[in-house]
C-alpha cells in the first residue's frame, strides 16, 4: 500500500469511528437496541464510573442499557469531540467528549462525560470494544448552577451525591 493509500486509510477509519460514536448516540436516543447492539464487538466491555461493569460482552451491554433506559425518558446525547489514537490498522483508542440531558426520576438531568473507548476492525467494520463512561458533572436541572463548582459532582436523582469521577 502506497504511503497516499494508507493516509487516505485513516482518514477514512477516523470517519467511520466517528460515525460509529454517533451511530451509538443516536441509537442511545431512538432506544433503537438493535443498532446499538451492532456498535459492540461481541466480547466488548462497559464500565460506568467508580469501576461498574455494565456488562462484558455485547448481550449483557443490551441488556444493561435496555433496563437502565427503562428508568428514563427521553434522552439526548451531544457529541463535543473525538479524540483518536491510532495502534496500528486495527486497533485505537478515543475520548469523546458529551453532554447529557436525560429524563430521569421525574425530573431533567444534565450532564457532561467523556467515553474513554477502544475500537477494533471488524469484518463489520469498526466497533467499540471496551467503552468506560467517567462523569465530570451530573445533576438534576435546578443543580446546575453549582454542578461544577460543588465537591460532589456528580449527583443522580435518587443517590446520595458523590465524587466525579473526572478529572482522576
Amino acid at each position: 500500500m502506497s504511503d497516499l493509500d494508507s493516509r487516505i486509510r485513516r482518514l477514512e477509519d477516523r470517519a467511520a469511528i466517528e460515525d460509529l460514536v454517533i451511530r451509538y448516540f443516536l441509537a442511545a436516543d431512538d432506544n433503537d437496541l438493535e443498532t446499538l447492539g451492532s456498535t459492540f464487538a461481541p466480547d466488548a466491555e462497559f464500565l460506568m464510573g467508580g469501576g461498574f461493569s455494565g456488562g462484558s460482552d455485547r448481550e449483557s451491554i443490551v441488556r444493561f442499557i435496555k433496563e437502565d433506559r427503562a428508568t428514563m425518558g427521553v434522552t439526548v446525547h451531544t457529541q463535543n469531540f473525538t479524540l483518536l489514537t491510532f495502534h496500528d490498522d486495527d486497533h485505537a483508542d478515543g475520548v469523546v467528549g458529551a453532554h447529557l440531558e436525560l429524563a430521569r426520576g421525574g425530573t431533567t438531568v444534565y450532564g457532561a462525560v467523556r467515553y474513554l473507548d477502544d475500537y477494533v476492525r471488524a469484518d463489520a467494520g469498526w466497533q467499540i470494544k471496551r467503552r468506560e463512561l467517567a462523569v465530570l458533572h451530573v445533576g438534576p436541572w435546578e443543580d446546575v448552577a453549582t454542578s461544577l463548582t460543588a465537591e460532589l459532582r456528580s449527583r443522580w436523582p435518587g443517590q446520595k451525591p458523590v465524587s466525579a469521577d473526572l478529572p482522576r
